[in-house]
């Protein structure tokens, strides 16, 4: 963590609501009655207004499918989520989109100015490159918005800014060129509940109507001046369906004493697989029409806790075990829960421990880049994201808003690959090994 200096003095600013849901994120700011007294310390969790597109910020080489330095720092950052995210319970679910909530810290980033951007840069783990991380995430946009695609895959970007107050035209300019993000003026002051329901009807529509609210009621108030959303949507069908016919309820092992119900999906296919003996888990690739995304599924042995598997989990494990020296084509009798999830997390906490503080301090936060006014902070950054996955194919969507029966086991004869207790997975843009979700599935 980088030691934070002050920026100077500031008026100070009364904290908003913010909330990040699904394939978005959206960043809000604030800006507080001189009247107000900043608190003596930060709050606890909270919801930091940050809406959009998922993902870790743009850092790859796409044009090879090879990775350099900083696509890598977005995979290790995707696998630090992880980690943080599911740390307090190992038996809670957990699905997020990476390239999502390092988008919108992105577009933080080019506002950010002093210690405030050197703290998100370190934990974006690119501290020297901040110039690669804008124009990796440009070429991201390009490459992901590729048309004939046979998958819906879509990134979008917008700030809705307080019509009344004066943001930098660079900051404006560089959110358009690197983000696609344009300025959409709104008057907050005068009707925030109009503007909450505008935000919200835009983040519904990029995702695809599987976030509709994500910013919640009297998130907005008339203290917000900036609200940054990063939008993500996926709906990709497999490139071989499993059966719908055969699939049936068989249980699901959640852990040694407990287990529930679950419809399980059967398919017999030859696919990228490979046994790591040493880590005691298969890995499976299971991919989607056009091969360009794929979903990448962990699932430890028998006896393996998956818990273990996840702390020793690195990207550069991760890497190597889906590498083509490592993952062979093999006829694989695979059987996979039908599920669906909908996570929602307080992101402000989580970034805080990884050492992003100054931007969430009223007194310390440098947002000079964005506006001549020095009385910009974070008020809070939320996620919210939803997955569904059938025989036919997977439906996922994240947002970001932030406020400046049948048998113990199943029942093919020697199953290679049965995911019939919890497991890791992987929604992975296969040209530039951008990990667009992570999730993990523990719990029906």
């Amino acid at each position: 963590m980088l030691p934070g200096q002050e920026a100077g003095k500031r008026g100070q600013a009364r904290k908003a609501p913010t909330l990040i849901a699904g394939n978005h994120r959206a960043t809000m700011f604030t800006k507080a009655p001189a009247s107000w007294s900043a608190p003596s310390r930060l709050p606890g969790p909270g919801i930091i207004r940050s809406g959009g597109v998922q993902a870790p910020v743009g850092c790859w080489l796409l044009e090879d499918c090879i990775m350099n330095p900083l696509s890598e720092a977005n995979g290790a950052f995707a696998i630090r989520l992880l980690k943080l995210l599911g740390q307090e319970d190992p038996a809670r679910n957990v699905f997020f989109s990476p390239v999502s909530i390092s988008s919108a810290l992105g577009m933080v980033l080019l506002g950010a100015k002093g210690s405030t951007a050197a703290q998100i840069a370190e934990v974006l783990l690119a501290l020297n490159a901040e110039d690669d991380i804008h124009s990796g995430f440009q070429s991201l946009l390009t490459q992901v918005h590729r048309p004939g695609a046979l998958h819906s895959l879509c990134i979008a970007n917008r700030l809705f800014g307080e019509e009344s107050y004066k943001f930098l035209s660079s900051f404006q300019e560089s959110c358009l060129k690197f983000y696609q993000a344009e300025l959409e003026q709104l008057s907050f002051v005068k009707d925030p509940k109009k503007s909450r329901k505008h935000i919200n009807a835009w983040v519904s529509k990029k995702t695809g109507g599987k976030i509709e609210k994500l910013l919640a009621r009297n998130s907005i108030d008339k203290a917000c001046r900036l609200v940054l959303i990063n939008a993500v949507y996926f709906k990709g069908w497999w490139e071989k369906p499993f059966v719908k016919s055969i699939t049936r309820e068989m249980p699901f092992k959640i852990n040694q004493k407990e287990q529930r119900l679950v419809q399980m999906m059967f398919r017999r296919d030859t696919l990228p697989w490979s046994r790591v003996s040493e880590e005691g888990v298969q890995v499976l690739e299971l991919p989607y029409q056009g091969q360009e995304l794929s979903m990448v599924v962990v699932l430890p042995d028998e006896g393996v806790d998956l818990s273990t598997v996840e702390k020793a989990l690195t990207f550069e494990k991760f890497q190597t075990w889906t590498s083509p020296e490592h993952m062979k084509r093999t006829e694989v009798r695979v059987s996979f829960p039908r599920f669906k999830l909908q996570e929602n997390y307080a992101m402000d906490s989580v970034l805080q421990s990884l050492g992003v503080l100054d931007v969430f301090d009223q007194d310390k936060a440098d947002l000079s880049g964005m506006s001549a006014d020095s009385e910009l902070y974070l008020s809070k950054f939320v996620h919210k994201s939803v997955v569904e996955v059938s025989e036919e194919g997977t439906e996922a969507a994240a947002a970001v808003a932030g406020y400046i029966v049948f048998g113990s086991r199943c029942r093919f004869s020697v199953p290679l690959f049965c995911a019939d207790h919890p497991f890791l997975f992987f929604i992975k843009h296969s040209r530039s090994s951008s990990l667009m979700f992570c999730g993990r599935f523990s719990s029906p």
